[in-house]
């Protein structure tokens, strides 16, 4: 198992952040166009991320399909915020991903992802992929907040 853990700070209020992360369009909005996830069960995404499975297609590109994940949904209790996704596939049988939000005393916040890999022969590969997506991701995030949260065609 490999341990990512990747974190930034965001010029916006905890609470914003907190209910941006709730809502599965910010999944879209960060990942894209790097992957695209694509709902299986349910046919479509909810407006906010409530506990329960969520299955998805995952094509990297929008376009070459990796198989399918269980996206695993639940809020533990901790200090901050905290979302997490339990998830797991056929190719990847772990990838547990934590997303933890703090205020920083400033007005603005600490994000932070966490994520637990495991994927047999394929985990180092995975796990380097992982590195660079949630750079990516991270980097979205800034982009989105400095633009007011306006996703644009994502809305």
């Amino acid at each position: 198992m490999v341990r990512i853990d990747i974190g930034t700070d965001l010029p916006c209020s905890a609470e914003q952040a907190a209910a941006e992360v709730c809502r599965p369009r910010l999944l879209h909005y960060v990942a894209w166009p790097l992957v695209v996830f694509r709902p299986r069960e349910p046919a479509a995404w909810p407006e906010r991320w409530v506990p329960g499975t969520y299955r998805a297609g995952l094509y990297l590109g929008g376009v070459l399909p990796v198989g399918g994940q269980a996206i695993v949904i639940s809020y533990p209790q901790q200090a901050a915020f905290a979302l997490l996704d339990d998830g797991h596939g056929r190719l990847i049988r772990r990838w547990s991903h934590l997303i933890t939000i703090e205020p920083d005393g400033t007005g603005g916040c600490r994000y932070r992802d966490r994520v637990e890999i495991a994927a047999g022969w394929l985990t180092w590969p995975v796990a380097l992929f992982a590195h660079v997506f949630y750079r990516y991701r991270q980097y979205r995030w800034r982009w989105l907040v400095r633009q007011g949260f306006d996703y644009g065609r994502f809305a």
